[in-house]
């Protein structure tokens, strides 16, 4: 199973941005970022086959951007124009099988999660 390593959380003003690290153990298909608020289901904010093209959920869509090193290992998420809402903890996970690019939002088909990096942002 892949291990994952999650950084660059911390607390911020609203409007401000962060850029959250993900690390893997090994080589993966498919990477993504996530995160849960409190008293809620885990929700997808961005996704990528390695080699292909990143994928936005609608709820970070135009103030998210994803980067990576291209072999599977490194995903970068920046995310901007913060607001309270944002608050959450905030998880990477991986895939190390390969998937359909219209799947690459859905939790549930990823096998390895990281242990979470809080996010604060105060109004």
């Amino acid at each position: 199973q892949v291990q994952l390593r999650e950084s660059g959380g911390g607390s911020v003003q609203a409007g401000g941005s962060l850029r959250l690290t993900c690390v893997a153990s090994e080589l993966t298909f498919a990477m993504g970022w996530f995160r849960q608020l409190p008293g809620k289901e885990r929700e997808a904010l961005a996704a990528i086959q390695i080699g292909g093209h990143p994928m936005y959920a609608d709820v970070v869509k135009d103030r998210a951007f994803l980067s990576t090193d291209t072999s599977g290992n490194i995903l970068n998420l920046q995310l901007n124009h913060l607001e309270a809402a944002d608050t959450a903890m905030y998880y990477c996970a991986a895939r190390s099988a390969p998937i359909n690019w219209q799947e690459l939002l859905r939790g549930d088909v990823y096998t390895s999660w990281g242990q979470g990096t809080q996010v604060t942002v105060s109004s």
